[in-house]
């Protein structure tokens, strides 16, 4: 009879290689695709804020016209979408700041702030959490001209 050989070493080489590039190949891509997802949010959130600024922050709808803030949010959160969160705020320019008298008005601006939680953020697998627990933000600071109601400064 004729004893075979087998080479032992060589057999699973493959089976070994693909069990640990598959996991970094998946890491990678889940990488790439939430700096994908979070370029494209910040090129519509750079296009749409200032128009929604524009449209509610000049001229808002109810009775208090000083801080339309909460509007302007629910606007906004309502053109991203779902996957982000929206805050704004309004920063108001201090006309008196110094002794002699200013002319000019203040300008007052609008800061959106879009903030972004990676896919998957909350993810568990046999009670170990997997996700990534930052989270991305992006500002965007509207100035108002306050001779001009709609103009940007």
């Amino acid at each position: 009879m004729m004893m075979e050989r087998y080479s032992i070493g060589r057999d699973a080489q493959a089976t070994v290689e693909m069990a640990v590039v598959c996991p970094v190949l998946i890491v990678l891509a889940l990488i790439s695709y939430n700096v994908m997802r979070f370029t494209a949010l910040v090129a519509r959130f750079d296009r749409v804020a200032p128009d929604i600024v524009l449209a509610h922050g000049v001229a808002p709808e109810g009775d208090d016209a000083s801080d339309a803030s909460g509007v302007i949010a629910s606007h906004l959160s309502e053109a991203m979408g779902a996957g982000v969160e929206v805050e704004v705020e309004l920063a108001t320019g201090d006309s008196a700041g110094g002794a002699a008298p200013v002319l000019v008005g203040a300008v007052d601006s609008y800061r959106c702030r879009m903030v972004y939680r990676p896919w998957p953020s909350d993810f568990t697998v046999a009670g170990v959490r997997l996700g990534a627990p930052l989270e991305l933000v992006h500002e965007r600071e509207t100035p108002l001209d306050p001779w001009r109601p709609g103009a940007v400064v």
